[in-house]
């Protein structure tokens, strides 16, 4: 069963806009020894834009260089189809479990999104870990779908980023059986009962996320969220951010100006 901190792998791209395998195996190098878990070409690695070649070297530049640890590869998507065309993908590269967004569309129902991971958990041998957000999809899986989609056969996690710690505690204690990780650096403390967390700042410090899932204080949170800030890991353009900040410490090949990301 996952816990502890898991890394949402930023995707650092090279001056002619290749996924830099150099890069990347830097900053696996820097996150290896306190992260759980490495998860490329979700968000914060800008999956929901990477075209096919660099989701393709993301995933095995990744998986090549894991250090022993499971990768769950990140599948943003439009639609039921091309999410399942990918997952198959990530299980030929060697990918441990995938990480799936509902699709795409503000008008979808609830049995829809139900349909749409039963029909991957069909359609591909692989453990699935669901991705609930909202800022891509345009949606969001509401409680009781939830609770209907972790009775799935081979669903392993939940990376909660519904943005309410109500929602998360609920999540949690319902006892699924299913680990919970809550996707929001300021949310950590208010959502008690987690199993983990996966969110940006486990690019730059992982050991601060893991001592705040271990001893969660008010005042560590408030160290959290003034990092978090320092970083700009709340902005619209975090992942940028991020890049920039491993760029100045060395970890990559300082990446194109913000203005240009």
């Amino acid at each position: 069963m996952y816990s502890g901190t898991i890394v949402p792998l930023v995707t650092p791209f090279d001056p002619t806009g290749a996924v830099s395998k150099r890069d990347v195996v830097s900053l696996i190098e820097y996150v290896h020894a306190d992260v759980t878990a490495l998860m490329p070409t979700l968000s914060s690695g800008e999956g929901w834009r990477l075209t096919e070649r660099q989701w393709h070297d993301m995933v095995s530049y990744t998986v090549a260089n894991s250090h022993g640890l499971p990768v769950l590869v990140g599948i943003q998507l439009p639609d039921t189809e091309g999410v399942l065309r990918r997952a198959r993908l990530a299980r030929a590269m060697g990918a441990d479990a995938v990480v799936v967004t509902t699709p795409f569309r503000m008008d979808i129902t609830q049995e829809e999104i139900y349909q749409h991971y039963r029909t991957l958990r069909e359609g591909v041998d692989l453990p699935i870990f669901l991705y609930n957000e909202e800022a891509v999809s345009g949606n969001r899986i509401e409680y009781e779908t939830m609770l209907r989609l972790c009775e799935l056969p081979g669903v392993v996690g939940v990376k909660e980023s519904s943005g309410s710690p109500e929602f998360t505690r609920k999540l949690a204690a319902a006892g699924t059986g299913v680990p919970v990780f809550e996707g929001w650096e300021n949310l950590l403390l208010a959502s008690a009962g987690i199993d983990g967390f996966v969110g940006p700042l486990a690019n730059l410090e992982p050991g601060l996320c893991n001592a705040m899932l271990v001893d969660p204080t008010p005042d560590r949170q408030e160290v959290i969220n003034a990092v978090c800030e320092n970083y700009g890991v709340f902005e619209d353009d975090w992942y940028a951010r991020v890049k920039q900040e491993l760029g100045r410490r060395g970890v990559i090949t300082p990446q194109p100006s913000l203005e240009q990301a």
